[in-house]
């Protein structure tokens, strides 16, 4: 294992993935400045739900996070070109996952993978070649790299694909209910926005959908089928972008396939004048035991994170416990509404409040339906009335629909959240257990 793992190989397919990463890494920081993304979950609100124990972590103030995302947009570059790049790679690393533990309004599963990633790239040797610092430091340039470059990206996405697949199979899904109900708000899109009501195509989408989750990797690692798992991959990806507009990731996907084809049809493609390496020497670092453990270590939590929610009671789809990190992408439409009574423990009396005086709609549509959310928002107004010279209690009623199914109490009435502790790591019982299977 050892020597596969540190036998060299062409590097053509991490140098050109890395000026694809770099060019995407500018496009979404400097998208979400365009889109108004930044204003709509950053600036707008008057705070954000930042994940549990991260509330320290709250959006620069005034204008503060369009400077932030420039800055990420300027490391981007860096890393297309290949200057300074670890550095680069690190600061954007931290700087992204910074924003995504501050706020979880926008949750996307793909806002997760770009950290791990990024996490991963900080490590790649991706500037050995066609880079500025292989320019400025000669002594660096190589053409070639380590096998485990690239089974890093094969391994994590075979992670990320399966479980996707995997959390695919469960009736609603595998009836087209869910897919239904995601497409239903697709239906003004020109041209395809009637198609994606019809029912076959829902059928079509569901099935289709764990079939390539759930296979596009082993048949892109097996030579005669890797040309047509290129092909399903460009229109499965390319329709995600234009159906769910998803950012970067589609195009992110597309680019992960460097790693599957030759590296001599990767050289020719896109580095005619480079020599093309095939040596196969095998270069084992004095502490090559150090970096197999930390890889088999990271590889058993990611497989383990996403298995969590079997260990708490109910079920996922409905307390969202164990939902985050686990790959768990576009799979279930949640609605819900909720009232939150706040009353004066010295009197007794209900304090009125309305929600639009603290959050933006967004925010709304979560602390009506979202467990944590709508314990967080119960924090928070303790807070805000005990700056006002009241010690409080909150008490919500909550009633939320999944896939369309009648609504039903998510949350125990006569518990006060505001005075509950947050459980991390097990069921929290006030969240009532769903009815239905």
């Amino acid at each position: 294992m050892t020597k596969t793992l540190f036998k060299h190989i062409d590097n053509s397919a991490l140098v050109i993935f890395r000026v694809i990463f770099g060019f995407l890494l500018v496009c979404e920081s400097i998208g979400a400045i365009f889109t108004g993304w930044i204003k709509r979950t950053l600036i707008d609100p008057e705070f954000t739900f930042s994940f549990i124990g991260f509330e320290w972590l709250q959006p620069l103030p005034g204008n503060g996070m369009y400077f932030y995302y420039a800055v990420m947009g300027l490391f981007g570059l860096f890393i297309m070109l290949g200057y300074k790049y670890r550095w680069s790679m690190l600061a954007f690393t931290l700087m992204w996952s910074a924003t995504y533990f501050m706020q979880k309004s926008s949750y996307n599963n793909h806002y997760y993978l770009l950290i791990l990633l990024s996490a991963i790239m900080v490590i790649q040797p991706a500037n050995r070649y066609v880079s500025l610092d292989a320019k400025l430091h000669p002594e660096i340039k190589s053409t070639s790299m380590p096998q485990w470059c690239k089974y890093i990206f094969v391994v994590q996405l075979f992670i990320v694909y399966t479980y996707a697949s995997i959390a695919k199979i469960y009736p609603d899904w595998l009836d087209g209910s869910a897919i239904g109900l995601i497409l239903k708000s697709k239906q003004h899109y020109f041209l395809v926005g009637e198609l994606l009501q019809q029912k076959w195509v829902h059928y079509c989408l569901a099935y289709g959908g764990i079939l390539f989750d759930g296979l596009v990797i082993p048949l892109l690692l097996w030579k005669p089928t890797r040309k047509y798992a290129f092909i399903a991959s460009v229109f499965f990806h390319l329709f995600n972008s234009f159906v769910f507009q998803v950012g970067i990731f589609p195009y992110l996907s597309l680019a992960f396939n460097l790693f599957f084809f030759d590296p001599r049809t990767i050289q020719k493609l896109f580095l005619k004048n480079k020599k093309f390496y095939d040596k196969g020497d095998i270069i084992i670092p004095k502490y090559h035991k150090i970096i197999v453990g930390i890889f088999v270590l990271y590889f058993l939590v990611q497989i383990a994170l996403p298995l969590r929610h079997h260990l708490i009671q109910d079920d996922v789809l409905w307390t969202e416990e164990g939902h985050r990190l686990s790959w768990r992408m576009m799979l279930r439409a949640k609605s819900g509404m909720a009232n939150y009574k706040v009353i004066d423990k010295a009197t007794g009396k209900e304090l009125p409040i309305r929600l639009t005086d603290y959050l933006t709609q967004k925010q709304i549509r979560g602390a009506k339906a979202k467990p944590d959310i709508i314990w967080q928002f119960s924090q928070r107004l303790k807070k805000d009335f005990a700056d006002k010279g009241f010690e409080v209690q909150v008490f919500v009623t909550c009633f939320v629909s999944v896939n369309g199914k009648p609504r039903q109490q998510l949350i125990d009435p006569n518990v006060d959240l505001a005075n509950v502790p947050w459980e991390p790591f097990k069921h929290s019982s006030w969240i009532l257990p769903s009815k239905q299977d």
